[in-house]
C-alpha cells in the first residue's frame, strides 16, 4: 500500500526507548543534547519579535514564488553586513520554510531518480530522510581527523560517477564544528568543474565561529554553480518562525537557468506564510541581540568542559572551531549507544551517541554547548565521573 521510499524503521531505538521510559517516570534528566535556543534559558526580545508578526499587510494574499521582495532584500543586507557578500541579488534567492525544504527543492532541481549526492561523514542524520523522500541516493565521503578536521579530497574522486550531481558541504560541520578551509574550497571548485557538479553549502552555523573571526560564505562563490542554505533557526535563534532560504551563485548563465527552474518548483508549493515573510527584516535584526548571548554560552561551556577534562585522563575533546556542539573521544569499552543508555540510567544525563552523527566507529559522544551552564557543569561532571571510576 505504501511507497518504498517510506519503508523506514519506525520503531524507536533502544536509546530513545530508555529516554521515553525515564521521562514518563518523572525522573529529572540533565539534557546535554539541547539544540533548541528557545528552551536554552536565553533572553529574547519578546516584545519586538511578537510585534514584527502583526503587520497589517499579512491580511493580504500576495503570492510571490521566490518570496516577498522585502524579505529577500533583508537577507541580502544580512550577507552584506555580516559576511561582506556585496554582489548578492534578491533575484538569486528563494525563500523556504526550512533548510530541509531548500534541500528538497535542490534535489528535485538536480537529480533524476537514483542520481547521487556526495555528503560528508560524520554529519547530521537528516540527510538520509531528505534523500529518501526525493528518491536520491547519498554517497558519503569522510571527514578525517588529524589535529583538526579536514575533507578527504581523494575520496571524492573515488566516489564520483556518471550519476553524481552535487557535493554537500556543511560549513561549519555539525557536529564536528569544522569550517571548510580556503584551500578546500579551491579544491572543491576544481573537482566540481571537472565533473560538472554543483556545490550545496549548508551554512546554518556560519555565524558561530568560536574565535569571533568571520568566515567566508559560499554565497560569494562564483567559480561553480553553488547553492547556499541558511535561515533564522540558527542565525537569530528562532527555529519556530520557519524562515529559511537558498541562494544560487556561480556562472551567470547557469545560475539564471537554475533560478528560473527553482522559481517554478517554489511556485508549485507556495509554502512560505505572509506574517513570517513580512517579519523577516525585523527577525534578522534579532541576531544582533541573541548571537552574542549564544556565543558567550558556547564559549563558557567549552571552557568548563576543557577544565573538567584536564582533571582526568580517560576522555578528550576533539578540535572544534564553530557551531554549538562538542565531540568527546571516550574509551571504547562498549558501543556508543550502550554507553549513552548507561549514562541515562545511572547518571540521569542525556548525550548523543556518536553513531547518531554517523561516526564510523565507537568511542565518540556528542554534547551540546548550548545547554544552560549549571546543567552543563553538573552533567559533564557526572559523565566524566562515570567514565573515570
Amino acid at each position: 500500500m505504501f511507497a518504498r521510499r517510506t519503508e523506514w524503521r519506525l520503531a524507536p531505538n533502544r536509546f530513545t526507548q530508555v529516554q521515553r521510559e525515564l521521562a514518563s517516570s518523572g525522573r529529572p534528566i540533565i539534557d546535554l543534547t539541547l539544540s533548541n535556543p528557545t528552551r536554552a534559558a536565553l533572553f529574547f526580545d519578546d516584545e519586538s519579535i511578537l510585534a514584527s508578526l502583526a503587520a497589517p499587510e499579512a491580511l493580504d494574499y500576495d503570492p510571490q514564488a521566490k518570496g516577498l521582495l522585502s524579505a529577500r532584500k533583508a537577507v541580502c543586507e544580512y550577507y552584506r553586513e555580516q559576511h561582506e557578500v556585496f554582489d548578492l541579488s534578491p533575484e538569486s534567492l528563494i525563500l523556504t520554510t526550512s533548510t530541509s525544504e531548500a534541500y528538497a527543492y535542490i534535489f528535485r532541481l538536480l537529480c533524476n531518480v537514483e542520481d547521487e549526492i556526495l555528503v560528508p561523514k560524520p554529519s547530521y542524520p537528516l540527510f538520509e530522510f531528505l534523500a529518501d523522500l526525493q528518491d536520491v541516493k547519498l554517497v558519503p565521503y569522510p571527514l578525517i581527523y588529524d589535529h583538526g578536521w579536514q575533507i578527504d579530497l581523494p575520496s571524492l574522486y573515488q566516489s564520483v560517477n556518471h550519476r553524481t550531481r552535487a557535493v554537500v558541504v556543511v560549513h561549519p560541520n555539525n557536529p564536528t564544528g569544522s569550517f571548510v578551509s580556503a584551500k578546500e574550497i579551491a579544491a572543491l571548485n576544481a573537482f566540481c568543474r571537472e565533473y560538472s557538479l554543483a556545490i550545496i553549502a549548508d551554512e546554518v552555523f556560519l555565524d558561530y565561529a568560536h574565535d569571533g573571526a568571520p568566515r567566508p560564505s559560499f554565497m560569494g562563490n562564483q567559480e561553480v554553480l553553488t547553492f547556499t542554505l541558511s535561515g533564522l533557526s540558527k542565525i537569530s535563534g528562532l527555529p519556530q518562525m520557519k524562515v529559511a532560504w537558498l541562494g544560487a551563485s556561480g556562472p551567470l548563465d547557469i545560475v539564471t537557468a537554475a533560478t528560473e527552474r527553482l522559481e517554478v518548483i517554489a511556485d508549485t508549493f507556495l509554502s512560505m506564510n505572509a506574517p513570517s515573510q513580512l517579519a523577516t527584516p525585523a527577525l534578522l535584526q534579532q541576531r544582533k541581540n541573541i548571537q552574542p548571548l549564544i556565543l558567550d554560552r558556547v564559549r563558557s561551556n567549552r571552557e568548563e568542559l576543557d577544565s573538567a577534562l584536564a582533571k582526568q585522563q580517560s576522555c578528550g575533546r576533539l578540535a572544534i572551531d564553530g557551531g554549538w556542539y562538542a565531540v568527546l573521544r571516550v574509551p571504547v569499552t562498549r558501543s556508543d549507544e550502550d554507553l549513552a543508555i548507561e549514562l541515562l540510567q545511572k547518571c540521569s544525563v542525556a548525550v548523543h551517541p556518536g553513531h547518531f552523527f554517523d561516526f564510523p566507529q565507537d568511542g565518540y559522544l556528542v554534547v551540546s554547548l548550548l545547554t544552560p551552564q549549571q546543567d552543563f557543569r553538573e552533567g559533564t561532571r557526572r559523565v566524566l565521573e562515570m567514565l573515570n571510576p
